[in-house]
C-alpha cells in the first residue's frame, strides 16, 4: 500500500489523493499550479480540487486568484473516522440483526479479508481463544492476543519454537508455513492458509460438528505436546 492507496481508503480518488499530497507538500496552490505540478489536466485538476473541498480534504483561500489549502491529515482522517462512527451507529440501530447462529460453511478469500475476520473473531471473543499457526502468522495478531489475555480471557496458542506471549498458554510444536487455525468460545472456527495474497483461502463456520472436530484435533495435539514436555506456560 502506498500513500495514494491509503488515502483512497478515506474516499478520495487516485487523482484527488495525488493533488491532496501535492497540497500537503507544497502548500496553497491555484488550480493552474496544481495541474502543472501533478501533470493532471487542468479540467480534471479543477474537478478534483472541488471534490477535495466537498470531502473535507481542502479549503478555499479567498483572493485573486483563488488558492486551495490542504486540511492537515490528522484533522481530515479524524473527521472521516468520526463520520463513519456515526454512520456505523446509525446502521446498527436501524438494520435488523439475525439472532440465529450461523451454521453454514463460508469461504473467505484473500489475506486482507482473512485478517479482518480473524481480528474480528479475536476482538469479540468472550471466554476463550485457541490459536494455531507459525510465528510469522501469529505475530500479525500478537497485540490483540496479548490484550485479550490481559483482559482475563483464556488464550491458548500452538506455534513453532521459540515463542513467548504474555497472558497466554503456549504450546510449542512444528507448524506448516501459512497455516492458521482459530477457535473462539467453542462457537466459531476459522482454518486454512494465508500468505498467498489474493489466493489465500480459509474456511469459516459456526457449525458445531466442524468446531468440535477442530477443537478435538487441537486438544489431542496439546496432550501430545504435554507428554513430550514442549509446552510453556506464560
Amino acid at each position: 500500500m502506498d500513500l495514494n492507496d491509503a488515502l483512497m481508503c478515506f474516499g478520495l480518488t487516485r487523482q484527488e489523493s495525488t493533488i491532496y499530497l501535492t497540497l500537503l507538500s507544497d502548500g496553497a496552490l491555484t488550480g493552474y499550479e496544481a495541474a502543472k505540478r501533478t501533470g493532471i489536466s487542468r479540467s480534471n485538476t479543477y474537478t478534483a480540487l472541488a471534490c477535495l473541498v466537498d470531502k473535507g480534504a481542502a479549503r478555499l483561500m479567498e483572493g485573486t486568484p483563488v488558492r486551495y489549502i490542504p486540511v492537515e491529515i490528522e484533522e481530515f482522517s479524524n473527521n472521516k473516522l468520526e463520520h463513519l462512527r456515526q454512520v456505523k451507529q446509525f446502521l446498527q440501530e436501524q438494520i435488523p440483526v439475525r439472532t440465529e447462529a450461523m451454521e453454514g460453511y463460508i469461504t473467505i478469500q484473500g489475506d486482507a479479508h482473512i485478517s479482518d475476520k480473524v481480528s474480528y473473531m479475536l476482538g469479540h471473543a468472550v471466554y476463550r481463544i485457541y490459536f494455531s499457526g507459525e510465528n510469522q502468522v501469529l505475530d500479525s495478531y500478537r497485540e490483540i492476543l496479548e490484550r485479550r489475555g490481559a483482559e482475563g480471557l483464556k488464550v491458548v496458542v500452538i506455534t513453532n519454537p521459540p515463542y513467548e506471549l504474555p497472558n497466554a498458554r503456549i504450546y510449542l510444536a512444528d507448524r506448516k508455513p501459512g497455516q492458521i487455525g482459530v477457535i473462539v468460545d467453542s462457537a466459531t472456527v476459522l482454518t486454512g492458509d494465508v500468505g498467498n495474497g489474493d489466493q489465500s483461502a480459509c474456511l469459516y463456520s459456526g457449525k458445531k460438528n466442524l468446531v468440535d472436530l477442530f477443537k478435538d484435533s487441537l486438544s489431542n495435539e496439546i496432550k501430545i505436546i504435554e507428554l513430550t514436555g514442549r509446552n510453556e506456560s506464560k
